[in-house]
């Protein structure tokens, strides 16, 4: 007896369908968060991250039923100063060659290392260095979080669209407290700002919270910003969370502080809700009972990239992933109004970037006006002809 070609058809698409999905394990390899912090709101959740990965393989495993594929995450937090590439060699052995990873520069660098012999790919969700973009820059590293540049940049378009051009910057005295300062320096460059004085802020130790009264922060702000050269806005460059959050209502003269207090740049806030974000917010809060912060987005962000590169693939292969990523079919969405891609140069994701003044979004860079040959997301953070990264 011959079977009718659609018959044929009607049996080889039930076999499919009863063949078992393509298991995707996805590693979700993060540090501790736990230092004190200015405000107690702040305080990180036990899940910070690891909830917008876990979103993101459901939202991966909705698709996923149609195209036979099964996504999870494998929780890996390191504690103490446990060892990042030694937690990495263990996704491996437990078959997550995709990483997610939530680490400081260095630790991030010594995986990278390590996943190069694994033929591991990992994504950066955290990590804002440039050098991670430019002159230690790895081909086995997807940027999903914004560089500094990238975000200092945002908020410089802002201020001279505002014609706030004229900033003072108070920096912190630790290292990751200059790269940002430096960070604004050349943003102020770019766009036409100036920074009329710089100032330090020196971190004496002591607890955050205990030892910084209302009383006591009253009275030293006003003289750390008073005498200063007439200025639009005070830029606070404190990435060690020290001071800034002290300076809003506070400085001598009535500015407006931005930077890393008052308005911020952000690649995702709580009360971001344009463009359908509404409602990734509600999944998010429903299924975890907090606001999803830029942390958590990136991870879910990076859980989606997987999950969209694996369908078009139909592979679950570090290689061709990272391959589709880094080529010109790839883009996707991310409620925030324009589809986003990879730039093949450094593998750092294109975004817009939100201004946030923790309670509402102010803005998004890039600003009107400021144009681009290839697209106006290029003009945040360093362009292809400026790039020092040689993908290695």
């Amino acid at each position: 007896m011959r079977l009718l070609p659609a018959l044929i058809a009607a049996i080889g698409f039930v076999g499919a369908a009863a063949a078992d999905p393509l298991q995707i394990r996805v590693g979700v390899l993060r540090q501790e968060h736990t230092r004190e912090t200015l405000s107690i709101l702040d305080l990180p959740a036990a899940d910070d991250g690891l909830a917008g990965a876990i979103l993101g393989a459901a939202d991966d495993n909705t698709t996923g039923k149609f195209t036979n594929q099964a996504f999870e995450t494998i929780d890996a937090r390191l504690e103490g100063g446990a060892d990042a590439a030694a937690a990495l060699e263990d996704l491996a052995q437990h078959g997550a060659r995709l990483i997610i990873a939530d680490l400081e520069p260095k630790s991030l660098l010594a995986a990278a290392d390590r996943a190069k012999a694994l033929g591991a790919l990992i994504f950066n969700v955290s990590a804002q260095d440039e050098s991670l973009r430019e002159e230690d820059c790895r081909a086995n590293v997807v940027h999903v979080a914004p560089s500094r540049a990238m975000l200092t940049d945002a908020l410089a378009q802002y201020l001279v669209w505002k014609r706030w051009s004229r900033w003072l910057l108070i920096k912190g005295s630790h290292p990751e407290d200059e790269l940002l300062a430096a960070s604004y320096r050349a943003s102020a460059r770019k766009f036409g700002a100036k920074i009329v004085e710089e100032r330090v802020y020196e971190d004496t130790g002591g607890g955050r919270r205990s030892d910084s009264g209302s009383v006591q922060t009253q009275r030293q702000i006003p003289v750390l910003t008073q005498s200063a050269p007439a200025y639009d806005a005070l830029v606070a460059a404190d990435e060690s969370e020290v001071f800034a959050g002290y300076l809003p209502y506070r400085t001598f003269d009535p500015r407006p502080v931005v930077g890393s207090a008052g308005l911020a740049p952000t690649n995702w806030d709580g009360a971001h809700e344009q463009w359908g974000a509404q409602q990734l917010q509600n999944r998010f809060m429903q299924g975890f009972r907090r606001a999803m912060n830029a942390r958590d987005n990136a991870a879910w962000l990076a859980m989606r990239m997987i999950g969209e590169a694996a369908t078009r693939t139909s592979s679950g292969d570090p290689e061709k992933i990272r391959a589709f990523l880094a080529g010109p079919e790839f883009s996707i969405a991310a409620f925030k109004g324009v589809r986003l891609s990879l730039r093949d140069w450094n593998q750092q994701l294109r975004q817009p970037i939100l201004l946030s003044d923790g309670r509402v979004v102010v803005s998004v860079s890039p600003q009107e006006g400021f144009l681009h040959q290839v697209t106006e997301l290029d003009t945040l953070g360093r362009d292809r002809p400026e790039t020092k990264c040689k993908l290695k």
